[in-house]
């Protein structure tokens, strides 16, 4: 079987650890959900999201400009602060998905097995987050790179089906196993 991440801490360790970087995760996400008002317009309604796929360089570039000056700075902010982001993100459901796993572990190996790899497949999310970072900041300070979208697009997809998965499975080990 893969070995967890964060093994190496005892459990009581890692359920302290966990605790702290959920918190830190939802304290981020508050910050970005109230500081990215701006984002939003008739162009981008769902602010940086609709940025992350926006998948040409007409609609990224229609997006950039709908922000205007203000709206640009915000983003280069957020974008900005969002790498420091996905490690807290990364760590917190990691953890939680490792607690669930160990709490699934006596009624179902195979359900435990799928959260170790989910623990593992939010890291890889924060590395494609990474990725996307990158293109949506050459996108902002004015690439025309037609790679740039697409790459940001399929980044951010596989990103959010992974945070999306790992986040459904500790709350489906919660709800079932409790």
């Amino acid at each position: 079987m893969i070995t967890a991440p964060f093994a190496f801490l005892p459990p009581t360790r890692r359920n302290r650890w966990m605790k702290i970087a959920i918190v830190l995760a939802l304290a981020m996400t508050l910050f970005f959900n109230l500081t990215g008002g701006p984002l939003q317009t008739a162009v981008a309604p769902a602010g940086i999201i609709s940025f992350e796929f926006a998948g040409t360089v007409v609609n990224a570039q229609a997006i950039i400009e709908s922000w205007g000056e203000h709206g640009r700075l915000v983003a280069a902010f957020g974008l900005g602060l969002d790498f420091l982001y996905p490690l807290v993100y990364a760590a917190a459901i990691s953890l939680a998905c490792v607690w669930a796993a160990e709490r699934v572990q006596a009624k179902s190996s195979g359900a435990a097995k799928w959260g170790i790899w989910l623990a593992w497949g939010v890291w890889l999310a924060a590395l494609l987050d990474y990725v996307e970072n990158v293109a949506l900041v050459l996108l902002l300070f004015g690439s025309t790179a037609v790679l740039l979208p697409p790459l940001a697009f399929l980044c951010a997809a596989i990103k959010f089906a992974l945070v999306i998965a790992g986040i459904l499975y500790v709350l489906a080990a919660w709800l079932i196993f409790r």
